[in-house]
């Protein structure tokens, strides 16, 4: 009897087993189908997004197809992610931010992609098991970025100086571990190097600081990204593969059932065009001369997040708060300042804190960790941040460090959460929460920008549960790369430069020759990928070929791309996220403002009231970048 109930047993083991590695193989080949399909619909549109008045048409659509599965509020990187994750399962999906894509804390990051060496080292000396998952959980998605985005990524050495022997066991034992957690996925192995060998990489690093001396450095590597970049290029391709997306469309209520409590509907406001205003319903539309869209769904995803307080509380005016923000200045530098390829990092301030120096978009950034803040629109850096990280680099470096080399300086606003379904609310988490509110909302905060993608499938997961969706795929965004990953390759800035470089006779029979440098070049190939040939087509064609500013890349013809297939509809959005001008050197953009409003105001048609408004808000916006620790 025991052996026949062994056999039964191993029987309906191995039944088991069969059924779950079939349910594998179908998960499986929905996965690949859902990646495939989306890809497909990629390249055959050949990168050309919709026009956002075909996205407002394609809303109006809905009365006919019937509502959206999900409507996600916040275009910043976890928003934009959930739209494209929800879009590749083949559900119909809706996004609305406010302001830009990437206009708040998205687009003011250290720009780095990074499992948490600091974890690491918190998992190891308080045996916190939790704290490892996130290391693991970031390392593979940080991978996963560098794979899908890789024109915007790359990959960035950074420095651990170390003062005394022990620090160099300590660093190196400890960056090895980081090497170990990362496995398969790791960039490059960390390495020790003497302090001769580390000053011929970083000739500004100094050999002494605070009376003791250099004894060598531990060289790590983490991936490096143009954050409000790959945020653009996320929303992009959500439009591309089929999700409606509109910057400058703001929620300014929740409709909520009467019997049930549950969330059933938004009203939006187009912030940009009151002319074209209209309220959408189930069954019906309504153009009228209002300044709102009311929009009906099954699920409404809140990731809007400093913000996702506000929305809760548009479900629940007596909701507790979940953000616990926190800030973090950063100030950009001369290049002169770092090493193209090589980064510092600062791994213990006097108080504890985080400092990094890298290279960044030929220029030098840096910057601190977390400190408390309170939640702001436009949040600026204060004098006392600035002095800090000016002084806590200055013992590092073996130049002066001055305040009048600064650039550009600006602040974010990271919105760690406090999960509400803990009782215990001391601990704030680093990792992120997806929390159901009422029916009908479901509301994602905290984690960081490494693990926006998971944090983006998480919460499509629960808004498909939650709203008992019936997706055709499972997700798909894993192996997903974005618009401009498609043919791209490292060395495209040389052919772009070679294709550039040829004669052109004009119609009058005059031969011009339009060229694009090697710097240009490099720029528009890691800004753009594979669609930087038809940026440079509009620059030969249209005679936008000369630089918007001296020194620097940017080419006019970039404004009228990032026009037609980014959704650019202020100056503002030029200069602070399809270029980074505003970050990396405001007085540069500020230069550069004049040209950028009279392209922008030949593909838009704006008239001179309109042009003088954008001129007094990219003016505003620039006051908030700070290039001296004197400016008030």
């Amino acid at each position: 009897m025991k052996a026949r109930a062994i056999l039964v047993s191993s029987a309906a083991a191995m039944v088991v087993a069969k059924l779950a590695l079939y349910e594998d193989n179908v998960l499986a080949r929905d996965r690949i189908s859902g990646v495939e399909l989306v890809k497909e619909r990629i390249v055959s549109s050949s990168g050309i997004v919709p026009g956002r008045d075909e996205q407002v048409s394609k809303i109006c659509g809905s009365r006919n197809d019937g509502p959206f599965d999900v409507l996600v509020i916040g275009g910043g990187a976890t928003g934009a992610g959930a739209a494209l994750d929800a879009a590749s399962r083949g559900l119909r999906v809706a996004l609305v931010e406010r302001d830009d894509f990437s206009s708040g804390t998205s687009s003011r990051s250290t720009k780095l992609l990074h499992g948490g060496v600091r974890y690491l080292e918190k998992a190891v000396f308080n045996l916190d098991y939790g704290q490892l998952k996130l290391v693991f959980h970031a390392l593979d998605e940080r991978n996963r970025i560098i794979q899908n985005a890789p024109h915007i990524c790359r990959v960035l050495p950074t420095m651990t100086p170390c003062f005394s022997w022990f620090e160099v066991v300590y660093y190196w034992a400890g960056l090895k571990a980081y090497d170990l957690v990362a496995g398969s996925g790791i960039l490059q192995l960390s390495k020790y190097y003497s302090v001769r060998k580390a000053t011929d990489m970083f000739p500004t690093l100094a050999k002494e600081c605070d009376g003791r001396k250099l004894r060598g450095v531990v060289v790590y590597c983490d991936g490096q990204m143009d954050d409000s970049r790959l945020n653009i290029g996320l929303a992009c391709t959500a439009a591309l593969a089929g999700a409606v997306v509109l910057n400058h469309a703001e929620v300014v209520s929740l409709r909520k059932d009467a019997e049930s409590g549950g969330v059933v509907g938004a009203r939006v406001r187009d912030n940009l065009t009151v002319t074209f205003v209209f309220t959408l319903n189930v069954n019906a539309i309504y153009i009228c001369g209002r300044e709102r869209i009311r929009c009906t769904r099954k699920v409404l995803v809140n990731a809007a997040g400093p913000f996702c307080d506000s929305v809760r509380k548009m479900a629940d005016g007596s909701a507790t708060n979940i953000i616990c923000p926190s800030s973090g200045a950063h100030v950009v530098l001369p290049g002169y300042y770092t090493p193209e390829n090589v980064g510092l990092i600062v791994p213990k301030t006097k108080d504890g804190r985080v400092v990094f120096v890298l290279p960044w978009r030929g220029k030098t950034l840096a910057g601190t960790t977390d400190s408390n803040t309170t939640i702001t629109p436009l949040p600026q850096p204060h004098d006392d941040e600035i002095e800090f990280i000016l002084s806590a680099i200055s013992g590092y470096l073996n130049v002066e460090v001055r305040g009048s080399d600064i650039l550009s300086s600006w602040s974010g606003i990271r919105p760690l959460a406090i999960d509400p379904s803990v009782k215990d609310t001391a601990s704030i988490s680093r990792d992120h929460i997806v929390h159901v509110d009422c029916p009908g909302l479901v509301t994602i905060s905290g984690g960081k920008w490494t693990t926006y993608r998971s944090m983006a499938e998480d919460v499509i997961d629960a808004a498909v549960k939650h709203g008992k969706l019936s997706p055709s795929h499972a997700s798909s965004t894993a192996n997903l790369p974005i618009t401009g990953a498609y043919g791209w390759e490292p060395s495209l800035f040389v052919k772009l430069a070679q294709s550039c470089a040829r004669k052109k006779t004009t119609k009058d029979g005059r031969v011009e020759t339009v060229a694009i440098d090697a710097t240009m070049a490099k720029h528009l190939s890691t800004a753009y990928g594979s669609m930087a040939y038809k940026v440079a087509s509009i620059a030969q064609e249209e005679k936008l070929g000369n630089r918007l500013v001296r020194g620097h890349p940017y080419l006019e013809a970039e404004v009228a791309y990032c026009a037609r297939n980014e959704y650019c509809e202020t100056a503002v959005d030029f200069i602070g996220r399809r270029t980074r001008l505003a970050f990396l050197d405001a007085k540069a953009a500020a230069l550069a403002l004049p040209r950028v409003i009279q392209i922008l105001a030949a593909e838009r048609g704006w008239g001179a009231e309109r042009c003088e408004q954008e001129n007094q808000n990219a003016k505003a916006y620039l006051s908030t970048f700070r290039t001296s620790i004197a400016d008030n």
